[in-house]
Formats: structure tokens, sequence, C-alpha cells
């Protein structure tokens, strides 16, 4: 980087971002029973999807962005620089939430990238480089069965008419339902490359306050495998059906899931995660042996052969499980799976500088979650700002906690990173 076009040290408006989260927060909202406090439930594409696409893309254009949707939703919102023929530096992350999220993940990404662009308006700052902010369609993957889905056919992973193909519990179409809310988008699906892309996101795990940083540089992210399994078994009644003679869906299931937690449990898999994080059974009646129960299975590990060998693991259990039950079945059908990836580190010491500037010291660490990152990183040199979560980091919960001091921290951090990057291979 020319040292003579390096910006000074910007700090963004922490109220007006705040102002922001909260805003965007209120769209979707559902009061928790169990907590008492207000969730967010902003699943993609839906009616709730839509009236938060339609807030961003209103923040977007009073910033002065050119907002474009590619044919996945995903919105852009581009800020001219000196060398519009150059590559942008991008931003961003998602605003599509799980069913029973917070106000923060994938939120702060965005709005932390408007309010860069903001900051850089009121500073009468122009960058060499254009720079794009990027609200990525159906991150979580919760409804469609694909996470990372919107930036996976950005990055050529995932082939669009797969994506609009996927459908929802209720057979929905992806694509249907993205034309139906007004944001199935124009133009390549495939994302032209950028200079770099840098994505503000909460931890959503412990690390960085018990380390007591506020900020952390995110060195990658590990491996992610999902998989849907199906068991078949038969009906029969509760009290008349000798134990011996039944072939119990639920039986299997509950297995399956104490064989996830071994397989954690046994160390023989490194730093191996496993989730049974759905689980159904059909009929669903107390006084019927189930017929037939699904599942899914979530595996993470920073090492993709432990990965492998997991999942290897798994499926050796899962052919096991008719010779114990005669007459049952089961069906397997992956969902996601990623392979661990390494972030930049050039992208990662230009964070790192950018928070010192501003005061902070940010540890590495590598991110346990998936993100739309991880699927840029494909394409271009990436890193990520991670910002401490309060309550040991939960995330997917309304008790999802970030203060306003460290929103705001990771969001100056952010842009003094883009600010710096957009400043690149100008000379």
């Amino acid at each position: 980087m020319d040292s003579a076009l390096e910006p000074p040290v910007l700090r963004i408006d922490g109220d007006r971002l705040w102002s922001d989260l909260m805003e965007l927060a209120r769209i979707g909202a559902y009061e928790d029973e169990p907590t008492g406090l207000w969730g967010v439930n902003r699943q993609s594409p839906t009616d709730e999807d839509a009236a938060g696409r339609r807030l961003v893309v209103g923040w977007m254009e009073a910033a002065g962005l050119e907002v474009s949707i590619d044919p996945m939703g995903s919105i852009f919102g581009r800020r001219p620089g000196r060398r519009d023929d150059l590559a942008p530096v991008m931003a961003g992350s998602h605003i599509d939430s799980v069913g029973t999220a917070g106000a923060f993940d994938g939120c702060l990404g965005v709005l932390s990238g408007i309010e860069a662009v903001r900051t850089l308006n009121d500073s009468g700052i122009v960058t060499e480089r254009p720079i794009v902010i990027a609200a990525s369609t159906e991150e979580e993957g919760v409804r469609f069965g694909t996470d990372m889905l919107g930036s996976a056919v950005a990055a050529g992973r995932i082939e669009l008419a797969t994506a609009h193909g996927l459908t929802d519990a209720e057979g929905r179409a992806f694509g249907d339902e993205l034309r139906r809310i007004g944001f199935a988008g124009k133009g390549p699906a495939l994302l032209d490359p950028p200079h770099a892309y840098v994505e503000c996101h909460i931890e959503q795990g412990p690390v960085l306050q018990h380390s007591g940083a506020a900020l952390g540089v995110v060195t990658g992210v590990q491996a992610i495998s999902w998989q849907r399994v199906t068991i078949h078994g038969r009906a029969a009644h509760a009290g008349t059906t000798p134990t011996q003679l039944r072939a119990d869906a639920g039986l299997a299931a509950a297995q399956i899931v104490v064989k996830v937690r071994e397989m954690v449990d046994s160390g023989r898999f490194g730093r191996l995660r496993g989730t049974v994080g759905c689980l159904s059974a059909h009929p669903g009646l107390p006084s019927v042996v189930p017929d037939c129960a699904e599942l899914t299975v979530d595996l993470r590990n920073p090492d993709d052969q432990d990965v492998e060998a997991a999942e290897r693991e798994l499926a050796g259990f899962l052919d096991s499980l008719p010779s114990s039950q005669p007459g049952l079945g089961v069906e397997t059908a992956r969902m996601a799976r990623t392979s661990p990836v390494p972030f930049s580190a050039d992208i990662q010491d230009t964070i790192e500088k950018a928070a010192a500037d501003l005061g902070h010291a940010a540890p590495r660490l590598m991110s346990g979650a998936g993100h739309d990152a991880q699927e840029i990183a494909a394409l271009a040199p990436t890193a990520m700002v991670f910002v401490r979560g309060q309550y040991d980091g939960i995330s997917h919960s309304p008790r999802e906690y970030s203060t306003p001091e460290d929103c705001a921290a990771g969001a100056s951090t952010l842009l003094n990173t883009i600010a710096r990057l957009a400043q690149e291979g100008t000379r």
C-alpha cells in the first residue's frame, strides 16, 4: 500500500449503528416465552425477510450506494471509487435469521458496512477502489436445508438452478418464494471477484469474552458436514406389540443421537463437534410405535480428515441399525459439506493493525460457525472481524447480545480495514 494514500484512523457513529440494529430487529420480532426476551424470526425468503430487505435497501440508497440485486436475491450496494475500473473491496454478511435469533448474527456485518460508507461520506473521503456492501441471501440454511446459499451460488459452488429448486418443509421452492417477495434480481449469478472481502460478525462463542478482548481476527472456518437421516420402521400398538417384534424408528433415532455424542466424547476425531438439531417422529402419537423418524446430523471440525473419519464412523453405525431391528430401513441425504477454509494472512494483518490503531488488541481465532466469507474466499483474499458476545457468546437465541461499545469497535475496525484495502494496488 502507498502510505501517502493511507486514510486517517476513523470511527463510526456508534449510536447510529445501534439504532439501525434495533430497528432491523423489530422486523420479525417475537416474544420468547421461556426467557421473556424478544427474539427475531426473519427466515429467508419470507414476508419478514422482504421487509428487512426493503429497510436495508433504503439505508443503502440514502448512503448514496448504487443498489443491485442478483438472481439469488443477494443485495449489493456500490460506492464508486476514483478508479471505478478496479475490482472493489467488498464487505457484508446477511440479514436472514434462524427461527429463534437475536439482533446481531449477520445483521451487524451488513449494517456495519453501511455505517462505514456513511462515515466515509461524512469525512469526505473518496477511495481509489470502489466499495461494495453485500447482504447475502439465505446464509442460515434453516428453511431450505443449505447454508450460505446465496454466497455459494455467487462463488460457483452451487448452481443457480439447483438453489432455486430447493424446497422447504411445505414444498415451496426457493426460487418461487424469492419471486413472490419481489427479490429475484437479474444479471449473472456468479460474482465478479472483488479485490478483497471482509466480514464483521459476532463471535457466537465464548473465546473473546473469556479472554477479555472486544475483538478478534478470524483465521478461517472449520469444516462443516450436514446430513438428513430418515429411518423407516413399522407402526404398531404400544401396548400389544412385543418389544422383540418391533421396528421402532424412534428408538433408532435415539441411538443415533447417543452415537453422535459418543463420537465427540471419544476423542478419536480430534476437535469434533456433533449436533442433532432437528428430530421428529411419525405418527407422533403416545400409543403408537413410530414408523418413521427424521433427524439432522451436524458435524464440525477444523481438520477435514477428522470430519471424513467421523462421517465414515457414522455411516457404518447407520448401516448396522437394521440388523438390530429387522424391518428397519435407513436413508441419508447430504444437505451441506464444506472443507476448512483458511483466510488471507495479509487481510488478517490489516484487520489487526486497524484494531490496534483504535486501541484494541485482537487475538486470532478460528470460527466454529459457517459464514458467507468462507464462500467468497474462493474468489478473493478474505478475512473476518469477530465482535465479542455476552453470556458466553450465546447465539441463535433471543439471549444473543453484544454491547453497543463492542459493536462500534467492530464496525470501526471494519471501516478502517476496507478503507485501507480500497487504496491498494492503485499506483
